[in-house]
């Protein structure tokens, strides 16, 4: 890509254009929140846990086993992907399982892996 690409050398402002994007652009608090909820999928031990619970709910020790991780170190990720709304939980007897909160999430996750997968 050449040093011309990457600049608009134009004098003409295309108001349509303009007006009609600003008319549908999400509130600034909504893309804030999408900017976080990202942030939380862009680190790489959240990701093998959202990777883990697209494959299967699992529990706490599970994940810890498959990423040979302690349980605490899990424990403490698995809190941030709950508040992020990522994942969500239930209890049988004295074992927590995990899994994906939503269809949505799942979908991100694996369009986003396609993505990758494609460009390699």
């Amino acid at each position: 890509m050449s040093k011309d690409e990457l600049f608009c050398d134009c004098e003409v402002i295309h108001a349509d254009v303009v007006d009609s994007v600003k008319k549908k652009m999400p509130e600034e608090s909504e893309l804030y929140d999408l900017s976080d909820f990202f942030k939380v999928l862009g680190d790489s031990t959240r990701a093998k846990i959202i990777w883990a619970l697209d494959e299967s709910e699992m529990c706490v020790c599970d994940i810890a086993v498959l990423l040979n991780m302690t349980k605490s170190a899990i424990s403490h990720q698995l809190r941030s992907l709950k508040q992020a709304n990522l994942v969500k939980y239930r209890k049988e007897g004295k074992i927590v399982f995990y899994s994906l909160a939503d269809d949505h999430v799942k979908d991100i996750f694996e369009k986003g892996l396609e993505h990758i997968r494609e460009k390699k």
